[in-house]
């Protein structure tokens, strides 16, 4: 997947796995949503997941994997199929070039003549301490592992348009509603870092929209991502992600409206509960809204490896 300003680009598909996702019953496997200590989120399967060698250098020219990607992917996405069935039930597959460990399902939900685009991606990065080396890498390919933790990212997008040619869907137009994220930077030569408010955004929009403190840490379901408003999904299976879109649905209503005088707020102070926007705000919050969110719990523990970790039920 390419984007470009607003434009997300579908690339190639490939039939046969989208033929195995098409196949998919209506089993449903356990597994546990967790956060790692670095706040990336992941299953823990109730079985073993085995990812093989791949190569690590991909031409981004190339819009078409080659066939020892596809099999070896095709491979993991058929074990996904088996520990997690309904992660990937609905979804359909594309190859992204530029994103060849991060490989890409969506779908697209449709609220009046609004779209929303809902992206699954698959992290299939090694992480030493979440899994076992089977056969070492080399410098052009990535080890092969088993693990139980299958980390992702989930998220539906508010999209303008879908672009279709020939009735195959090429590409998504994102409805950025967020003209600029950018507030300034610190430091000098070398040091010099920028200043965005992206993480202030994301805190304030979901505690707008969460219960009165109701503590969802490391979660946050509202993100500032794609310069807008999007849906960060932990139930993934296809009825919580079909019932998940008509809230990020009547949130951006609620928030177009006085998206300007956040942003513009927002870029001279970071976010708290005291800010005046934010509490005027929180009280046209209607009360039915909090219900989604009330059984959401997060229990923080330490693994074996005595790291924190964090269990989302609800």
């Amino acid at each position: 997947m390419e984007q470009i300003s607003n434009e997300i680009r579908v690339g190639c598909a490939d039939q046969a796995l989208n033929g195995l996702l098409g196949a998919i019953g209506s089993e449903r496997r356990p597994f546990e949503r967790r956060y790692s200590q670095g706040e990336e989120f992941f299953l823990h399967l109730d079985g073993v997941l085995s990812v093989p060698h791949f190569h690590i250098h991909h031409d981004v020219r190339r819009q078409e994997p080659s066939q020892e990607y596809m099999s070896a992917f095709r491979a993991v996405a058929a074990q996904i199929a088996n520990h997690a069935p309904q992660v990937l039930k609905g979804l359909t597959y594309f190859f992204d070039p530029a994103e060849i460990f991060r490989p890409c399902f969506y779908r697209v939900y449709g609220i009046g003549e609004l779209f929303y685009l809902y992206m699954l991606r698959i992290d299939l990065t090694m992480r030493a301490a979440e899994c076992t080396v089977t056969e070492r890498g080399t410098n052009d390919m990535t080890p092969a592992y088993t693990t139980r933790h299958l980390f992702l990212e989930a998220t539906i997008i508010p999209l303008e348009r879908v672009v279709l040619l020939e009735e195959k869907v090429k590409g998504f137009h994102i409805l950025q509603t967020i003209s600029q994220t950018w507030i300034g930077e610190f430091g000098r030569g070398y040091f010099q870092q920028g200043i965005w408010m992206d993480a202030d955004l994301t805190k304030f929009f979901s505690k707008l929209f969460l219960p009165a403190r109701k503590k969802t840490y490391p979660y946050y379901p509202f993100q500032c991502r794609y310069k807008t408003v999007c849906q960060s999904v932990i139930g993934l299976d296809p009825e919580a992600r079909a019932s998940a879109v008509p809230l990020l649905h009547r949130s951006l209503e609620f928030l177009l409206p006085e998206i300007d005088r956040i942003q513009g707020e927002m870029k001279n102070a970071s976010f708290t509960e005291e800010l005046d926007i934010y509490k005027d705000l929180k009280s046209r919050i209607p009360g039915d809204w909090y219900e989604a969110w009330e059984s959401i719990r997060v229990e923080v523990y330490l693994n074996e490896s005595d790291m924190r970790e964090f269990r989302i039920e609800g």
